[in-house]
């Protein structure tokens, strides 16, 4: 990881330099703005009472590293200090989904549902589904969009292999999805190319640890080689995915 950050640190830039007035105000407005919202409070506060809540949870895991199901005891405090995105980034997506405005959101991972919240307290009348493959992290997380007083959120409890086609068969169009399920090179691709019929010229599609191991690098390359894929921004810990067809194929690599 050191080594893909360097390397990721030598290629990329910042606002200098940038020709595209979409992404210049993107990068300088939304990705590096550093003023605050009351909604941010409202996530961490939920953020430091899981850090303290020792309840212990049956944790079925479908994802990275589990290729066969398997089931261990974890402490709900140590899923908040290990598995639960950081505030910069949860806050990230709620300036990105605030900025964007859509409609229909789409989560793959839920977790404990801290960037559910985020994304959920940004836009409060979209339509937001989020999956979640393991039962007891579903029920934590549907405690923890009550403690935020959400309503408009979706939580599917499944299989992701099963639960996605089943979602997006009741979707419409995407406007905006975080790819956040399944760390791997397969899963990650499989997902993207259920998810893109839905696309359209406005929808933004984030990727979640696109240098987390060398399976979900390569997946990030075969993504912005689609010829769907006209942008993309990549903040190392995050790619973003637009399908805008006014303007050249383009990729932005940027510091954050």
């Amino acid at each position: 990881m050191v080594y893909r950050y360097a390397s990721f640190w030598w290629r990329s830039g910042n606002a200098h330099g940038l020709h595209s007035p979409f992404v210049f105000n993107l990068y300088c407005f939304i990705i590096h703005h550093n003023g605050h919202f009351l909604a941010y409070d409202k996530v961490e506060a939920l953020r430091e009472k899981l850090l303290q809540d020792q309840t212990e949870l049956a944790v079925t895991d479908f994802g990275a590293g589990s290729h066969t199901q398997n089931t261990r005891k974890r402490k709900v405090a140590d899923i908040a200090r290990t598995a639960a995105k950081p505030a910069r980034l949860g806050q990230l997506l709620f300036r990105l989904a605030n900025h964007f405005q859509p409609a229909t959101v789409l989560e793959l991972g839920t977790s404990l549902g801290l960037t559910t919240g985020y994304l959920g307290l940004a836009r409060e009348k979209a339509n937001l589904y989020t999956l979640e493959g393991c039962p007891a992290i579903a029920a934590q997380a549907r405690r923890n969009m009550q403690y935020l007083g959400l309503q408009n959120v979706r939580l599917v409890e499944g299989n992701m292999d099963q639960t996605l086609p089943q979602t997006l068969e009741q979707i419409e169009q995407l406007d905006f999805v975080f790819f956040d399920g399944n760390h791997r090179l397969e899963p990650t691709l499989r997902y993207f190319d259920l998810c893109l019929p839905k696309a359209h010229e406005g929808s933004v599609f984030i990727f979640d640890d696109i240098y987390w191991s060398a399976e979900m690098a390569q997946a990030w390359q075969k993504i912005k080689q689609h010829p769907q894929v006209l942008l993309t921004v990549d903040l190392f810990y995050m790619g973003l995915v637009f399908f805008r067809t006014n303007q050249p194929k383009q990729h932005f690599t940027l510091r954050f």
